[in-house]
């Protein structure tokens, strides 16, 4: 993704399996969100802010994609041209992703599967996790084994959106989020087993990135269910309509 120093190049099918893998998520995310807007559940009657928040969500998402492309078929000066976007556009996507999310609690409209306090904390939570571990690949670009991994690892925080809007959550309601983050790990479990057959080992990246995953979901666990989270919640809504829905109550479904 964001490489700004020269990659090391990797094995054919290790640049195969990271770009089938770029494709996957992106299809994911585009089938997703695609079939909301197809259903009817998703119109563009939003905001300024929330579509500035979709433009620059896919663009990551295309980005991330282009950048795999871009090193399978060793275009690697473009790689490296596109990874000084890639770098700071994490930041725009921090700021929007957190307005959106404040706004949707702010106004008591937190989709009817998730409580209000878990959506305040599990969006910016897991857009730390996909920084820190974008900025850690990008600490390590000079080590393409380690960079693309950790990448991998960030991207699959990302695609939880997507999937959310595959997967039948309001039957996994009281566990939807908990299910889709644990769907999420299939794409470092299968990248594990890509190691494993292709050179018998898996790479100590997977173990740190899905590490990283895991803790990102028990921070957000645990913050949701503490007086700090209750404290967060009161403050983010305090003077707005959010203030008096209850925290960790489902909101009712809406109306056939």
């Amino acid at each position: 993704m964001a490489t700004l120093a020269k990659p090391r190049t990797g094995a054919p099918d290790d640049m195969r399996f990271f770009l089938a893998s770029a494709l996957a998520m992106t299809a994911v995310m585009v089938a997703g969100f695609g079939l909301n807007i197809v259903m009817g559940r998703s119109t563009f009657d939003r905001p300024p802010v929330v579509h500035a928040h979709a433009f620059v969500f896919f663009a990551w998402v295309f980005l991330y994609l282009g950048q795999n492309f871009f090193i399978a078929s060793h275009r690697v000066a473009l790689h490296r041209a596109l990874g000084w976007i890639g770098a700071f556009w994490v930041v725009p996507m921090l700021i929007l992703g957190c307005l959106v999310t404040i706004a949707r609690v702010q106004a008591g409209t937190v989709i009817f599967f998730f409580t209000p306090l878990q959506f305040l904390v599990f969006d910016p939570g897991t857009l730390l996790g996909f920084a820190g571990l974008t900025y850690a690949a990008i600490a390590l670009r000079r080590q393409s084994d380690w960079h693309r991994r950790l990448h991998f690892c960030a991207m699959t925080l990302l695609v939880g959106p997507g999937l959310g809007r595959l997967l039948p959550m309001p039957l996994l309601q009281p566990y939807a989020f908990e299910v889709t983050y644990a769907v999420q790990l299939l794409f470092p479990i299968a990248g594990m087993i890509a190691d494993g057959r292709r050179t018998g080992g898996i790479h100590p990246a997977w173990y740190w990135g899905t590490g990283a995953i895991a803790s990102t979901f028990v921070a957000i666990e645990l913050i949701t269910f503490s007086s700090l989270g209750l404290a967060l919640y009161g403050w983010v809504t305090a003077g707005h309509l959010g203030a008096s829905v209850p925290p960790l109550a489902f909101p009712s479904p809406p109306a056939p």
